[in-house]
């Protein structure tokens, strides 16, 4: 009875209330000082209200969840329910335990106010499936289950179980399982021969200082195994502010000098089951960083590659030891293998015909048969393929399925000029190839060719056909390369160096003074580069579309004849000619698809920028393809790619000045 006259009360001052509010608004218009008393009245009164809406919700709680309250079934067996369990209807709690005002309310009354309100994370839906829904509710946590309550008109009863304990317990285990790093110093041997004893003690202990501080800050240990090569184990949660710092060891390890000459390597592996796995996870990885260049930390989980750094050029290894070790090998591949199939990329170009014609005069001087497969329909170096059918040599190159009958268990696959299986001329070739070499300069990506017999990988070199270049050097004289076969090697090397202006080195002029000795025409391989007047156009008038955008110039057209693909690089690289332009992106439609080719002066890596994208190839040339995309959707995320980029450089730069 006497809540009954609360509730009377309260009713009679919201009446009350809005008789006052009615006649307020005459008094308010002539004389307004008169309304000081009225709204002293109405503010007691609005707390009189709110006083008696607490006494309201605190009696239904009382009545509601008490055990006392016997007329419903429901609530009478789940009263005393060793867990928080709470009543739900149309979004508002209608009935709780005990133990949920207890553990969740901390004793305070919600009956009829929102769910929302009391537990915001709270899904009906996620809580309904077998494994439940996680909260958080304050210090505690738990797992939620949800299930309809029968004969209450669509209500959820909703289940609190209290595993704080067991999953702070399996928190702490995924942060303490174990993840292991490989760092190397980028070329030991070609930095540090021309130091004096001092000099290399001096970059060595700020080296080492620099590692020591970092790993230092982890649960873990560094060892230095070789006097270039260091192994540390630490916690996975070590690893995860190492990523959210795109480990910037690597940004200060670079800031010991100006030019950048001192660099590191860094293989991750985490998320192995056991700490072999890790350290297997951590080589695979510091093989693909220091296959793509170096300066960068590769981090390979089970779900595959991620990469951070590599802004740096690769430094030019100045011993020809390798490329002898490797040509001596080749040759006795070559000479077991019943015959041999070379193959370059798909829309092959001079670079990847040009080393594999070199690929070809090696088989010729080991006496075992040999072919070049190809794609004459779809290839840009249309000039040289005529070049060698007018000179009766056309019989070296074939369509790629013509060679699927005549591969043996014994056939050799040489691939040149891609290391990814999927940009491979014939996937089939690949395939059905038991033995695979491989010769290639592109930095190394996710999806390369796994497990070949011999490679021949330089990430430094200008082109696939100086790698080649430096093979044939080692070979005996007679018989050695033709002035025709010289002229396109000497094709390939000037196309990926823009003419020698780019990504060349020591050994990349060697190459070419050798081929110039060997009979190799510049005039005559610089018209390989000729293209028709309908070409020129339609690359001016990509060129005249193009807009700087930070740096960058984009560019994109409409589909093209598929006779003018050459076009796409060639307006990249016109492209790099306009002052202020560190990088070139020219997006061309082909097939409901969009084409990308991207160039650099170095200042920007596009390898970096394409890879996102499904691209690759190196710090100055790359390229990518993207299925069912419009340009306009492909220029949208190239932007987007260049952003990111340019975000990362400032973030480098701000901590390379801080250091």
């Amino acid at each position: 009875m006497k809540h009954k006259d609360g509730l009377d009360i309260a009713a009679l001052l919201l009446l009350l209330l809005v008789a006052i509010a009615a006649m307020a608004v005459p008094v308010a218009l002539t004389q307004p000082a008169l309304l000081a008393v009225p709204a002293v009245l109405v503010l007691i009164a609005l707390c009189v209200v709110l006083y008696q809406r607490r006494r309201l919700r605190a009696f239904l709680a009382r009545q509601l969840c008490s055990t006392d309250f016997e007329n419903s079934r429901i609530q009478y067996s789940l009263a005393n329910l060793p867990i928080p369990t709470v009543l739900v209807n149309d979004g508002r709690i209608l009935w709780y335990n005990q133990y949920f005002r207890q553990d969740v309310l901390n004793d305070y009354d919600a009956v009829t106010r929102p769910v929302n309100r009391v537990l915001p994370e709270l899904d009906l839906a996620v809580c309904s499936r077998p494994h439940g829904q996680d909260l958080k509710v304050g210090e505690r946590r738990f797992t939620a289950y949800a299930g309809s309550a029968k004969g209450s008109r669509g209500a959820s009863l909703v289940y609190l179980i209290n595993d704080t304990l067991y999953k702070e317990t399996l928190d702490e285990y995924n942060e303490s399982r174990p993840a292991c790093l490989i760092i190397v110093i980028d070329s030991y041997d070609e930095l540090f021969d021309d130091m004096k004893d001092s000099e290399q003690a001096k970059e060595l202990e700020a080296i080492n200082s620099l590692l020591e501080k970092y790993i230092g800050r982890s649960t873990g240990f560094l060892r230095k195994v070789t006097n270039s090569r260091y192994i540390a184990v630490v916690e996975e949660r070590d690893v995860r502010w190492m990523l959210a710092e795109r480990f910037d060891i690597l940004d200060k390890v670079r800031a010991l000098h100006p030019g950048g000459l001192t660099t590191l390597s860094i293989g991750v592996g985490h998320g192995g089951k056991t700490l072999q796995e890790c350290h297997q996870m951590a080589r695979e990885s510091i093989d693909i960083a220091l296959g793509r260049g170096g300066d960068q930390a590769a981090v390979k989980t089970v779900d595959g590659f991620e990469f951070y750094g590599g802004i740096s050029h690769g430094v030019e290894k100045r011993s020809h030891v390798r490329s002898r070790i490797i040509a001596n090998a080749l040759c006795d591949l070559i000479k077991r293998s019943d015959s041999v199939i070379i193959m370059g990329h798909r829309m092959s170009d001079l670079d990847a015909v040009g080393s594999a014609i070199g690929v070809l005069r090696i088989c010729k001087m080991c006496d075992v048969p040999a072919v070049i497969a190809i794609n004459s329909e779809a290839t840009l170096a249309g000039p040289l393929l005529k070049t060698f059918l007018d000179a009766g040599e056309g019989h070296d190159f074939i369509a790629p399925d013509q060679t699927l009958d005549v591969i043996t268990p014994n056939t050799l696959l040489i691939v040149v000029d891609t290391y990814q299986k999927r940009l491979l001329e014939s996937q089939q070739i690949y395939e059905k190839c038991k033995h695979v070499v491989v010769i290639d300069h592109h930095r190394m990506a996710v999806g390369h060719i796994d497990n070949p017999t011999l490679i021949c990988h330089e990430p430094y070199a200008s082109s696939a056909s100086e790698l080649v270049c430096e093979l044939l050097q080692f070979m005996p004289k007679e018989n050695n390369i033709t002035p025709l076969e010289a002229q396109a090697l000497l094709a390939g090397i000037m196309l990926d160096t823009r003419s020698f202006a780019l990504h060349v080195g020591v050994r990349t002029f060697e190459a070419a003074a050798w081929l110039r000795s060997r009979g190799a025409e510049t005039a005559a391989t610089k018209r390989l580069f000729n293209i028709s007047k309908e070409e020129y156009e339609a690359r001016a008038a990509i060129v005249e579309g193009a807009y700087l955008y930070k740096g960058c110039a984009i560019a994109t057209s409409d589909e093209l004849d598929p006779a003018m693909s050459v076009v796409l690089p060639m307006a990249a690289n016109d492209l790099l000619t306009i002052n202020g332009v560190d990088a070139s992106f020219v997006a061309i439609a082909k097939n409901g698809g969009v084409n990308i080719s991207a160039r650099s002066m170095g200042e920007l890596n596009v390898q970096v920028i394409l890879e996102p994208l499904g691209g690759g190839g190196h710090l100055t040339m790359a390229g990518a393809q993207l299925r069912d995309c419009t340009v306009k959707e492909a220029e949208a995320r190239i932007r987007a790619q260049i952003d990111e980029y340019r975000a990362n450089q400032e973030c480098q730069e701000e901590l390379v000045g801080a250091v």
